[in-house]
């Protein structure tokens, strides 16, 4: 009995943001019991683009690709300011693509290995700090570069074309200070040692399996092709030619966008409540949606508010700069936290000290782009 709540509690500090939406999902429920309207609360689109996306990145990621790409470009670095660079560049570019958590995944770990191996452990805590937000800050400019930007594109209506220009300043203002914030980082000659690492094989029909794959979810983003379309496309293509995959998918997020779809719709059902949040969103959805997520996350907050406002150009706006802030503001924030605090050396309460003010001056600038605009 202890043993199984022991699991318990350990789970629920690994999946805290699943764990919290299902527990509101089940409140829920007791307020509005299930009926024929919950069948309308599921967005399929969101769901099926994200499964078929992340099943592709987790088959890329298991042939180390973007490990592979990021020890070759890192070859040509000569200090620890361009080393440093190369890191942090390499997450706000990449998670256009393979998503803000999926570029941290990659290239944090690369940042201890390579900080260590060339003795200047010192300067990995604000490298970083930097990484994540180059992660969650690069990702917003693109459809797939997070969760919240797949939903509110499926959900708005919006062309590539307007949700690109609603991003671009904020993206482009976003990189400018990246670049200026390098100024942090103290340059030092450094060499990186030959540690011998080697990566098995590459399937070439593997990983042509998951090119074609990969273009088939593009298409379906950018609505060329139907989401189920990709989604069969991708299950059948992992059945025939990359079964474990299945294994790891992170099936979590997609339980996790279930439970909130739940929560989301029985508040709408609330009169008292939606009255009350479908005035202050109207009013101020990019004030709301930035304060939302530094309390629920960012992804929450972009399904909650969702249902209060059609003002999807600012909620967009806000749930991406609102990613910024506190350390639970956005998912993938949690996850650059853990592989850094599980490194050796590692100084937690200075990291969250660092952490908060980084952000803090990225959020009020943007907050600031938002207010000019």
């Amino acid at each position: 009995m202890k043993n199984a709540l022991n699991n318990i509690k350990i789970f629920i500090k690994r999946e805290s943001i699943f764990s919290i939406s299902v527990l509101l999902a089940v409140i829920s429920c007791f307020i509005i019991p299930p009926d024929v309207g919950y069948v309308d609360y599921m967005d399929m689109r969101t769901i099926s683009l994200l499964f078929s996306l992340m099943a592709v990145m987790s088959g890329f990621r298991s042939m180390f690709i973007f490990a592979r790409m990021g020890r070759s470009l890192l070859k040509y670095t000569k200090s620890t300011l361009s080393l440093a660079a190369a890191l942090i560049l390499m997450c706000f570019f990449t998670s256009m693509v393979i998503t803000n958590d999926v570029a941290l995944i990659t290239f944090v770990p690369f940042a201890v290995e390579l900080f260590e191996l060339c003795g200047q452990r010192k300067q990995l805590l604000v490298v970083v700090v930097l990484q994540t937000i180059a992660a969650n800050l690069g990702s917003m400019l693109i459809p797939p570069g997070n969760p919240q930007n797949l939903y509110l594109y499926s959900v708005s209506g919006m062309s590539v074309s307007e949700f690109v220009v609603t991003m671009l300043p904020f993206t482009a203002l976003s990189l400018v200070l990246i670049i200026a914030s390098l100024l942090f980082i103290k340059r030092e000659k450094t060499e990186i040692p030959e540690d011998g690492t080697t990566y098995p094989a590459v399937s070439k029909k593997r990983l042509a399996v998951h090119i074609i794959l990969f273009a088939i979810c593009l298409a379906a983003v950018f609505k060329l092709l139907p989401h189920y379309i990709a989604a069969a496309a991708v299950i059948i293509g992992l059945l025939l030619f990359d079964r474990r995959i299945f294994l790891r998918i992170d099936y979590g997020l997609l339980l996790t966008f279930a439970a909130l779809f739940v929560f989301v719709g029985n508040i709408a059902r609330i009169p008292a409540v939606y009255d009350i949040v479908s005035s202050l969103s109207d009013a101020h959805p990019f004030a709301v949606s930035v304060a939302g997520s530094q309390l629920i996350s960012n992804v929450p907050a972009a399904l909650l508010i969702s249902g209060f406002t059609d003002n999807y150009a600012e909620l967009l706006k806000g749930v991406n700069a609102g990613g910024l802030g506190t350390l639970i503001a956005s998912m993938a924030s949690l996850i650059s936290y853990k592989l850094y605090a599980a490194s050796d050396g590692a100084e937690k309460g200075k990291y969250l000290a660092v952490f908060t003010a980084f952000n803090a001056a990225f959020l009020a600038a943007l907050c600031l782009l938002n207010a000019v605009l």
